[in-house]
């Protein structure tokens, strides 16, 4: 496994184009493997990609990938192919190995993470309708989407302090029965995505696929190593080929961390 960052240099036409587009990305993102991208088993690791909006002049690229990727012609559309032509030790991307990362995850190991989902659930508007995929819009609803995977997927989101919380109990409201404030979680960077698959689907007027990303940033704390491994390996959620799923970790500086 392999941990990829690429900053786009959104100056370029060819990045605007991409970042308009999680289809067209999620194309450019598959052909950075020549041997190509074997299709997606249940249980085995995949092709993960996540842009992180950091600000409007920051913008990178991070992939998780079983096969290291070339990512040349994505500096060449999206880059700085000059400044990468000049120092051949520097191509454009950084790429590192997964696995020593991986194996050092541990029972009650605290890291930062973040993650950019399609945090959804089913509904029915009426009695013997079928249910329909719909999108959490609100960022209560959002956490609550992340809390409900965080057992299956070994982890456990950190709270805060009592004395950092609204109300005592976490809660927003008082009788109200979601988690408001009380974990260490924010869900910022909402985006509603609209966009056609194919120039084809687009002349034929065809629905376009709509999904809906939200980015958590937060403090979580390990507490089954192989579950939280595949969901780094294989992501949590749906929307994964167009940049959903991935979930990074980052070291806590020490003495940060809440109880």
């Amino acid at each position: 496994m392999y941990l990829t960052r690429f900053r786009v240099n959104t100056g370029r036409a060819g990045a605007r184009r991409l970042l308009s587009s999680p289809q067209a990305l999620h194309a450019a993102v598959l052909m950075s493997f020549p041997g190509g991208v074997p299709a997606p088993s249940g249980d085995g690791p995949r092709v993960l990609w996540r842009l992180d909006h950091n600000s409007p002049a920051e913008v990178l690229l991070y992939l998780v990938s079983p096969h290291r990727p070339d990512l040349t012609h994505l500096v060449e559309q999206a880059g700085w192919p000059a400044a990468a032509a000049h120092d051949p030790s520097n191509p454009g991307w950084l790429s590192r190995p997964y696995a020593p990362f991986l194996e050092r995850l541990s029972p009650g190991g605290v890291w930062g993470f973040r993650l950019t989902a399609n945090p959804v659930h089913h509904i029915r508007r009426k009695d013997g309708e079928q249910t329909k995929r719909t999108a959490h819009v609100t960022a209560v609803h959002q956490t609550r989407w992340l809390l409900d995977r965080q057992e299956a997927s070994g982890f456990e989101v950190l709270e805060k302090p009592a004395a950092e919380r609204l109300l005592p109990d976490g809660k927003t409201h008082r009788g109200d029965s979601h988690h408001g404030d009380r974990h260490v979680v924010t869900v910022r960077d909402l985006r509603a995505l609209a966009f056609s698959k194919s120039h084809e689907d687009r002349a034929a007027r065809r629905p376009q696929v709509k999904v809906v990303a939200a980015t958590y940033d937060g403090r979580l704390r390990v507490t089954d190593p192989d579950a939280l491994r595949r969901v780094l390996t294989q992501g949590i959620g749906k929307a994964k080929a167009y940049g959903c799923g991935l979930m990074t970790l980052a070291p806590v500086p020490p003495g940060t961390a809440p109880a």
